[in-house]
């Protein structure tokens, strides 16, 4: 019996429960990928001036993958137009220029506009079912670190960089809560 078999008829939690598409256009159930791990959703653009922060990524990818730590690029062009590229100039962007080796998604709308906000981050940033949490996404390299149970713990601006020493205690103090069985 495969993965989608087992887990079909799985309640997710509400943070994880989307089908998006991977960068190399694979579809994936956030669910299923990413269940018992902590999250962090990343809204990314290759000509920006947070861009650096990919290496911090990278970094905290590195450091706590292992024990349980899922990053996950979201790339979106609505801020300045500076994510511009094709998926693979952003593939070939992200790894010739930082080594990415965390999960990449295909570029999506973030942020609530004319154009449609994908459904992803209309949760994320719902106000109502996030409270003190929800708000919309300003810029690129906003943060949302999604707890083992798939709640969503907290929304960091974009100045909040990977490696600082506030985002380093949310991913520790996430990872060693213990999975829900």
């Amino acid at each position: 019996m495969s993965i989608a078999e087992e887990t079909k008829d799985k309640e997710w939690p509400a943070a994880l429960d989307f089908t998006m598409q991977t960068l190399d256009g694979k579809e994936v159930h956030l669910g299923e990928k990413y269940d018992g791990k902590v999250v962090l959703f990343v809204n990314v653009a290759s000509k920006c001036g947070y861009t650096p922060q990919y290496k911090g990524l990278q970094e905290l990818h590195k450091k706590y993958g292992k024990e349980g730590l899922a990053i996950v690029g979201v790339p979106s062009n609505q801020f300045g137009g500076q994510e511009p590229g094709t998926a693979d100039e952003i593939a070939t962007f992200c790894e010739k220029n930082y080594g990415v080796e965390f999960d990449m998604l295909s570029k999506v709308n973030v942020k609530r506009s004319e154009e449609d906000q994908c459904p992803l981050y209309q949760y994320l940033t719902d106000k109502e079912k996030l409270p003190g949490i929800g708000s919309d996404v300003k810029w690129n390299f906003e943060k949302f670190l999604v707890g083992r149970d798939g709640e969503v713990i907290a929304h960091y601006g974009s100045s909040v960089k990977p490696e600082s020493k506030e985002m380093v205690a949310a991913v520790e103090e996430a990872l060693a809560a213990k999975p829900a069985e």
